[in-house]
């Protein structure tokens, strides 16, 4: 399909041009999964920040703004700036044949309405001419400032490698070194269903996301369930961040506790408060573009990691010396999970692929992005598991030397990386609740109150379940073989149907097989261990 085909732009347009034009676009609407009015509308513009889709253009601290205009708490962010500047990075984009008084007194109505930081008004897709067509400021990439290849490649491999890496050497040690074929295969599969999210954006004009291809796919039910599974893929990161920090922060500085009364608060406890009190008030900002920027070092943090792993094993002369089992078949399900958390990243290359400039390279820029980060996967995996044997912690940092600088230096980077992340990963969640609100309490102190219980809800889980192995298998296990494998083949078949070959229906079939098992096995194990931890 011609790029210039797949351009399209959000109208905003009154609630009264809505009920007007509603009968007669009925019809032609189905085609169009943009143009439902479904929640959630806010899911591209929070998951283009996530994943650090910024147009090139745009500075550090840049004045971009969520495309959705009718929003006081934003504008807010802009006072001091000219009323020029203010109008034309806030004005929403009306129909062409509207007069310019008509423009401004509906700009004027949308400021004094907005209360809140999700769209107010309904979005309908149509098409501009190419004449007539204006670059989108904010979130939304615009097709004038798009993504190249290196960009597409370095958003894709920050969104892979996360924390996942710090369990690779456990889940060596939970499968035994034959484990690392799984990696492997999960890695192929993964740049397979990766492909084919890219040809379900292609089947209609307009798609952009995840949930798009849902609505296509499943219809209203398939856009909503996947938007469940996605935003609380989300949030289960974000609790795997505290419990990270926690144990992390607690081996830096182990004999730390407060006792309050009868109430003593060991490391643990302590740092995963601390921290949460840390990232709260970044899940407030207006503007989360400087975090996505600084977030975008999580790729160097990762290398980091690996190289100071190494270097504490030649240089510092830990060795290279366990040899481990081939396979430990009682552990393999809780690998297969450990191993699936590498690769959730797919609720994110959708994004990535709307936002690049030469569509085509997708699948280089998927190949780049999975081939990298399987290598540093495997590199962390064996150089940990060679180094610590049946002693690797369920992250490696964990067993780090304390005495060594190198050690601290790579502590630090694994503390560091998340409260970066925090505020971008649950930024998305936030805003889905908040489109759920009533108009007239969608204020920026209900705002402020939604997003801090979300995050003290997060705090109370890491706290309650503190085993960051576990909590990732089952993520990895449940969400990602969703995610990563049994959604995309899913969605592929039920779009393209009778189109589809006999080749690709059996390899289609046969990855639903492999993910609806390993999501069994990989959830039944992961949950049964953290039930025996309290028992």
């Amino acid at each position: 399909m011609e790029q210039g085909k797949m351009q399209s732009r959000f109208i905003i347009e009154s609630d009264d041009e809505e009920d007007d034009a509603g009968a007669g676009d009925e019809g032609s609407s189905s085609d169009s999964p943009s143009s439902y009015n479904q929640w959630p509308q806010s899911y591209k513009q929070s998951i283009d920040i996530l994943s650090s889709v910024q147009s090139p253009s745009l500075s550090f601290l840049g004045t971009s703004t969520p495309s959705r205009p009718s929003n006081s708490f934003i504008n807010n962010s802009y006072q001091g700036k000219t009323p020029e500047i203010n109008y034309n990075l806030m004005k929403p984009l009306l129909r062409p044949t509207t007069s310019d008084e008509q423009q401004q007194q509906q700009h004027e109505d949308i400021q004094k309405s907005s209360q809140y930081l999700v769209p107010l008004r309904k979005p309908s897709l149509q098409q501009i001419p190419q004449d007539l067509k204006a670059p989108v400021i904010g979130l939304e990439v615009s097709p004038y400032q798009q993504c190249s290849y290196t960009q597409g490649a370095m958003n894709g491999i920050n969104v892979l490698c996360g924390v996942g890496i710090l369990s690779t050497p456990y889940a060596i040690k939970q499968g035994g070194w034959l484990g690392l074929v799984i990696l492997g295969v999960f890695a192929v599969l993964a740049w397979y269903t990766g492909v084919l999210l890219r040809h379900c954006l292609d089947s209609s004009e307009g798609l952009e996301t995840y949930l798009d291809i849902g609505h296509v796919a499943f219809g209203t039910t398939g856009r909503i369930v996947i938007s469940i599974i996605l935003y609380v893929e989300l949030y289960a990161c974000c609790i795997e961040y505290l419990i990270l920090e926690s144990d992390n922060l607690s081996k830096l500085f182990p004999n730390v506790h407060i006792s309050i009364g009868s109430l003593t608060l060991n490391s643990h406890v302590l740092f995963a408060i601390l921290t949460t009190l840390v990232v709260m008030p970044t899940t407030w900002l207006r503007d989360l573009t400087c975090l996505s920027y600084i977030s975008a070092g999580g790729v160097i943090a990762t290398i980091l990691l690996v190289t100071c792993l190494f270097w504490i094993g030649v240089v510092d002369d830990v060795g290279f010396e366990n040899k481990g089992s081939m396979l430990n078949l009682p552990g393999i399900s809780i690998a297969i999970g450990l191993y699936g958390y590498c690769y959730s990243g797919h609720g994110v290359f959708p994004n990535i692929y709307s936002s690049l400039k030469n569509r085509n390279q997708f699948p280089f820029i998927m190949l780049t992005c999975i081939g990298f980060s399987t290598v540093l996967f495997a590199a962390a995996a064996v150089m940990g598991y060679k180094m610590f044997g049946e002693s690797t912690e369920s992250q490696f940092t964990i067993n780090l030397p304390r005495n060594l600088v190198i050690s601290k230096i790579a502590v630090w980077a694994t503390v560091a990386n998340p409260i970066t992340k925090y505020a971008l990963t649950i930024t998305p969640v936030a805003m889905s609740f908040e489109e759920l609100l009533p108009q007239s309490q969608q204020k920026y102190l209900n705002i402020i109150m939604l997003r801090s219980a979300l995050v003290i809800s997060t705090l109370i889980v890491a706290i309650s379940v503190p085993f960051f192995a576990l909590v990732m298998a089952l993520i990895g296990s449940l969400l990602a073989m969703l995610v990563t494998y049994i959604l995309p083949c899913a969605c592929f078949l039920a779009i393209f149907k009778k189109e589809v070959a006999w080749h690709q229906v059996a390899a289609c079939s046969f990855i639903i097989v492999i993910g609806v098992t390993c999501a069994c096995v990989g959830t039944y194990s992961s949950i049964s261990r953290i039930i025996q931890n309290y028992t």
